[in-house]
């Protein structure tokens, strides 16, 4: 059954507001980035270097656009910067997106 507030235009502002973040998960390297910072909650990119075969500038660069997207940040602890994630933003316009298409598109 559809609901009568979510209209077409709502489901594509939706999409549209998801584009950036959609083209930065589709980055293979930049999904096992955030797995691994998911398992350890908060590492620093030398400990991300041991884990993931990149060049340091690789993940400095993959990190700046993890950290433009909102899906990370960084705290500074002493002279090294340390990433975490920072989802709730991202997880919640998925969740509105998916509520608009369940709610415009699925009959």
């Amino acid at each position: 059954m559809k609901r009568t507030d979510v209209t077409p235009e709502v489901s594509l502002s939706l999409f549209e507001d998801a584009i950036p973040l959609f083209q930065v998960l589709a980055d293979v390297n930049r999904q096992r980035i955030i797995v691994e910072i998911a398992k350890h909650e908060r590492l620093n990119v030398n400990q991300i270097d041991e884990k993931i075969e990149l060049s340091r500038p690789a993940i400095s660069h993959h990190l700046k656009l993890l950290r433009q997207a909102g899906i990370v940040s960084s705290e500074k602890v002493g002279t090294e910067n340390f990433y975490f994630l920072t989802l709730e933003d991202a997880v919640g316009l998925l969740k509105a997106l998916t509520r608009a298409i369940e709610d415009e598109c699925i009959l």
